[in-house]
């Protein structure tokens, strides 16, 4: 089968960040589906990859993915050929950058009828981190939050895309987006954010404008940097979410207002095979109902065209640009 892989990490501008080759057509495990890919996005996690893991000849990256089920392990209950699926794959295993791909039943979802593939496949990975975010790390349950905000730091990335409306839709919270361009800014309130704040400037003083204290904060970019206005700003006994990657932090800085930290990583549960990892393809039904349904917008604001060598290149080096909005997608290798 066709593959797009990297056989040297570091930047998109070296020559064998992406290439394309032949690789072997993979058999399901018991409980896997083989899919054709028919689509694919891009993710921040892609490029943190793609810079810092050997690749160990050429490795197949790619997590986010929509395309047809071909073939059923033996074990498999829920999918059967034919069906049209998607999903974030793992973290483990080869990518989506296939024609190709065997991913565990349990991590997948039926694929929105309303939208195409590609526009399909910007949806898992951002919707399985922002849930998990909400629900999980922060503890919150559907219809709370009233009289509570949200701080969620870089609004019109994907996961802050997806998040806003989790947290508009579903919770009770006032929602606080970070956006700094006339065209983020425009973003994250189309998807719904009910104030928007400029990530550029202190953002203690920022709130405090506001006249909002948070009780969480989703630091989804740049934390490092905001770490000392997020203690300052936020509720005693808050919550802080993060999903970047600082390498220093003042951890100390947490326990005069008690507050509480995770990390959130939603590649966790199926790495460690989780007892509930079919958490995520409930999850996936779900938004799969609720984009057909019109209660979630799409988050794709990029299309690069079909996959190819030059058109994944072309998608990640948006992505690694920084200043993406919302989602980048290609569709299969078809088009």
């Amino acid at each position: 089968m066709k593959a797009l892989g990297y056989s040297q990490r570091g930047p998109i501008s070296n020559p064998n960040a992406v290439v394309e080759f032949d690789a072997e057509t993979p058999s399901p495990d018991p409980r896997d589906l083989l899919v054709e890919v028919k689509g694919v996005s891009v993710n921040p996690v892609d490029v943190k990859v793609r810079a810092n893991r050997p690749p160990e000849g050429t490795r197949i990256l790619g997590f986010d993915a929509a395309g047809v089920v071909k073939e059923v392990g033996a074990e498999v209950t829920m999918f059967k050929p034919g069906d049209e699926v998607f999903y974030a794959g793992e973290f483990t295993r080869p990518g989506s950058n296939a024609e190709f791909q065997a991913v565990d039943e349990r991590l997948v979802g039926p694929k929105p009828s309303s939208l195409s593939m590609a526009h399909a496949a910007g949806m898992p990975l951002t919707s399985i981190t922002a849930w998990e975010l909400l629900f999980d790390s922060f503890g919150l349950k559907e219809g709370d939050g009233d009289g509570e905000a949200i701080l969620i730091i870089g609004g019109a990335g994907g996961v802050g895309s997806i998040l806003m409306q989790f947290a508009r839709k579903l919770t009770g919270l006032t929602v606080v987006a970070t956006a700094s361009r006339d065209d983020t800014v425009a973003w994250t309130k189309k998807m719904g954010a009910d104030h928007v704040v400029n990530h550029r400037n202190p953002l203690n003083e920022e709130m405090k404008a506001l006249g909002i204290a948070p009780k969480y904060v989703a630091a989804l970019t740049g934390t490092e940097g905001h770490w000392d206005a997020i203690i300052d700003m936020i509720k005693p006994r808050g919550h802080i979410g993060m999903i970047d990657d600082p390498s220093e932090i003042n951890w100390q800085a947490l326990k005069l207002k008690a507050l509480s930290f995770s990390w959130e990583f939603m590649f966790a549960r199926s790495m460690f095979r989780a007892n509930d990892m079919d958490a995520q393809g409930k999850l996936l039904t779900r938004v799969s109902e609720m984009l057909d349904s019109g209660d979630l917008l799409a988050t794709v604001n990029k299309h690069c065209g079909a996959m190819s060598e030059a058109s994944l290149r072309e998608a990640l080096a948006h992505q690694e640009e920084g200043s993406a909005i919302g989602k980048t997608v290609l569709g299969g290798f078809e088009g």
